[in-house]
């Protein structure tokens, strides 16, 4: 389901993308236990890479704050002002704690019916299923993926990430906040 919901709706190839004003970049950590984390270069060297293309206006970064030592926000807006994207041209979501909140968020919080997702090919199709029954429209834009051995445990934690999202589906789940509206210009 999660994967046929997605066909035709992710893009490899910036010049393939159409254009949409904001991009979503979804959060994870900088930093694992062996150094970088690969998936946050990717994520955000892909959104600054469709920003300075033209395919989007603005950023908006999306993760998880949930303690004064951890901020992923923070840490993606740094990552992109070193990539080179204006300040004024990011906006933060400090309450994308998962995939869903990111997603909804984005929607209620941000006032965007219509936008661009960046992550990774499996999460970008985790996403646009989200999306589809929240009658949000959403494509994506597929960051380099993280080569499979060092991607081994992401894999096997996006299954049961999926099984949750159909289940949360099932369910009707809520985002954890939602909040005053922001918006983005």
């Amino acid at each position: 389901m999660v994967v046929s919901s997605a066909k035709g709706k992710t893009y490899d190839e910036i010049n393939e993308i159409p254009h949409q004003r904001v991009g979503v970049v979804l959060g994870t950590s900088k930093y694992h236990k062996k150094g970088l984390n690969l998936y946050f270069k990717y994520r955000l060297e892909a959104a600054a890479a469709l920003f300075k293309e033209g395919k989007i206006d603005y950023i908006l970064v999306s993760g998880d704050n949930g303690t004064p030592y951890y901020n992923e926000p923070k840490q993606m807006k740094k990552e992109l002002l070193k990539l080179g994207v204006p300040e004024d041209r990011i906006f933060m979501d400090y309450a994308g704690f998962r995939t869903l909140d990111s997603i909804i968020r984005a929607n209620k919080v941000f006032q965007q019916t219509s936008f661009t997702v960046i992550s990774q090919q499996f999460h970008n199709e985790r996403a646009i299923f989200i999306a589809g029954y929240h009658d949000i429209e959403l494509i994506g834009f597929n960051a380099h993926d993280v080569e499979r051995h060092q991607g081994f445990r992401t894999k096997i934690r996006e299954y049961f990430a999926r099984s949750k999202a159909v289940l949360d589906i099932i369910f009707n789940v809520k985002p954890k906040f939602l909040g005053e509206e922001i918006e983005i210009q």
